[in-house]
């Protein structure tokens, strides 16, 4: 009776402990890393790591902008965004219509690591335009277009993606990042 007792103890506090949540670091050093490979005169959208935390999984990525760069417009099927600028400044404008929207291709790094199903193009018809700089943070909603029309200083921000329905892949770690 005591090893049956013993054992439905060692069970039980096993499965208690694989329901448990844990937090999931990503410092500093990993946003450095993931920026270090950013093109200096490009765009770079780098997702950091996807995690699984049961209803939904959270993604945390970054992205360099340069001033230069040509920049497109975009809206995501299934993804909420959250954008904390960083460093730079430039006109963020979301909401209307993207002008000539195009599907992203299903099998892209867009699709598959990045935002799930999306749409682009060259820009946005009717948004809401504001000027963004660092500490800002806006967020993003399924369907709604976003672009930068502008960007008046290299840019860096943080993105955190909501991804209710587990379209971007748990468990992902950036290439920059694996030892």
């Amino acid at each position: 009776m005591s090893r049956l007792l013993a054992l439905t103890f060692v069970l039980v506090a096993t499965a208690a402990s694989a329901q448990t949540p844990v937090a999931t670091d990503v410092p500093k050093a990993d946003l450095d890393a993931t920026l270090a490979r950013a093109p200096a005169a490009g765009v770079m959208d780098q997702q950091i790591r996807v995690v699984d935390i049961g209803k939904y999984n959270v993604a945390v990525g970054v992205l360099h902008r340069a001033a230069k760069a040509k920049h497109t417009a975009i809206a995501h099927a299934q993804v909420t965004e959250v954008y904390h600028i960083l460093q730079g400044s430039g006109v963020l404008v979301t909401g209307g219509s993207i002008v000539d929207a195009t599907p992203v291709a299903a099998d892209s790094e867009t699709a598959k690591v990045l935002v799930g199903p999306s749409t682009t193009g060259p820009s946005i018809r009717n948004g809401h335009t504001r000027k963004v700089a660092p500490g800002d943070t806006i967020v993003i909603p399924p369907g709604v277009a976003h672009w930068f029309s502008s960007v008046d200083d290299d840019m860096n921000y943080l993105v955190v993606r909501v991804d209710a329905d587990h379209v971007l892949p748990t468990g992902y770690v950036n290439a920059a990042l694996k030892k």
